[in-house]
């Protein structure tokens, strides 16, 4: 009996190893660069703008037409109301969506692109924020 559950042991170890490998590296925050930032803005302008808008300001018909309305990204970061500007929330937000809204889940975008995108809507907010 235990020489059967070392045999199961040592067959499964690689396989826990890989997941817990792939688990450990995504959603790392890898260092913010301008090609990285540009790749958000690409993808922003593609996926996200209808709603968001060009200038993260929400206000575009498609934003303003959903329960619960788009948020504002021109706001205070304490003002966002599901990621009080905390990158990994804006991450995991991107990827898994909002339960009962209408963010989409964008987990299917290649992970570099989505922190692009953290980076790049975290802007807004500091464009603002220095305006003041």
């Amino acid at each position: 009996m235990k020489h059967s559950a070392h045999i199961t042991f040592l067959t499964l170890l690689p396989v826990f190893l890989i997941v817990f490998l792939a688990l450990s590296q995504t959603g790392k925050l890898p260092q913010k660069t301008n090609e990285l930032t540009d790749l958000g803005k690409k993808s922003y302008e593609q996926h996200c703008a209808v709603c968001h808008g060009l200038k993260g300001n929400a206000d575009t018909p498609a934003g303003k037409a959903v329960t619960p309305p788009t948020p504002d990204l021109t706001k205070a970061l304490k003002e966002w109301p599901d990621s009080k500007g905390d990158p990994a929330k804006i991450f995991e937000i991107i990827t898994k969506g909002i339960p009962d809204s209408a963010m989409a889940a964008w987990g299917n975008l290649p992970e570099n692109e989505r922190w692009g995108l953290v980076y790049y809507v975290l802007e807004f907010s500091k464009l603002k924020e220095t305006l003041l």
